[in-house]
């Protein structure tokens, strides 16, 4: 059964700090930031919406965002998936990038942690460090790439910088792979698919916003047509995007891997959890 997806506000570009479990991204039910903030390191990084709104807030005291898009870790946020009072779809950091260099690991296996036990949530984790994220999915997170409602994910908007991240992705222990084609920036050329579930594809929005293609789009749905991989088009983008809309000849695209079928324990047996969390964190601490 297709998962339903709810347009909402929420902790991203249009709404951070307001109602963190309830988004507008279209692929998505809600979005957690355990980490905030990130530093550019290729082109898809250029016009980043959430530097954009993170810095609208530097230096306003108490917003979420007082300290801009500075990268820092946010340990009250870990444990927000289990006071969440119904499953959900959940884009894992859309502020920032889990496998950041300055993120540590020991912090990334907690916010992994997390992820196995509030397993009844499907989690949509990205980044465009995808060598660490192979390099930890092969050893401290083996244990966790064997989920399947944990999905894996990284970044593609160029040839150059995206294409070999989809290789360090499928050479990753994983169940569900994912890739974010967005912003499309040029066209990918043939994209050998094998080992990835979904591919979102999606043109730049807002100031400034690079064009995309008709064909680099087309393109890649075929592919994924020919190659069995679910097809999600978010949007064409451009400075007026809802105008712009997303249908791709004629119609929308929503397909999405199934969710979590793990049963959601009630408010009391999730308050238990999270106090057995706290006190594992706290014994690591060093």
């Amino acid at each position: 059964m297709r998962h339903r997806l709810e347009s909402r506000k929420g902790e991203d570009a249009r709404g951070a700090g307001r109602l963190s479990d309830k988004t507008r991204i279209e692929w998505t039910d809600a979005t957690w930031n355990p980490v905030r903030g990130c530093t550019k390191i290729t082109p898809g990084c250029a016009h980043c919406y959430a530097e954009t709104f993170a810095e609208r807030f530097r230096g306003v005291p108490g917003h979420p965002y007082e300290r801009g898009f500075d990268l820092r870790p946010v340990p009250h946020k870990l444990f927000d998936p289990l006071r969440w009072t119904k499953p959900r779809m959940v884009f894992v950091n859309s502020m920032s990038d889990l496998f950041h260099k300055d993120v540590t690991d020991e912090y990334v296996m907690r916010v992994a942690e997390v992820m196995r036990v509030a397993n009844w949530h499907t989690y949509q984790v990205l980044t465009k460090r995808s060598e660490r994220l192979a390099a930890m999915l092969a050893n401290e997170l083996r244990d966790r790439a064997g989920e399947s409602h944990v999905w894996w994910g990284v970044s593609v908007e160029n040839r150059r910088h995206g294409l070999p991240r989809i290789e360090h992705l499928r050479a990753a222990p994983a169940v569900v792979r994912f890739l974010s084609v967005e912003p499309l920036l040029e066209d990918l050329g043939d994209v050998d698919l094998a080992g990835i579930a979904w591919m979102i594809v999606g043109g730049e929005s807002g100031h400034g916003a690079r064009p995309m293609a008709p064909e680099w789009v087309e393109s890649l749905r075929d592919q994924c047509a020919a190659q069995g991989v679910r097809f999600f088009f978010k949007q064409w983008g451009g400075v007026r995007k809802a105008k712009a809309g997303r249908e791709l000849d004629g119609r929308t695209y929503d397909e999405v891997p199934p969710p979590s079928v793990h049963p959601m324990p009630d408010a009391r047996a999730r308050a238990e959890l999270i106090r057995d969390l706290e006190s594992r964190f706290a014994a690591t601490t060093s």
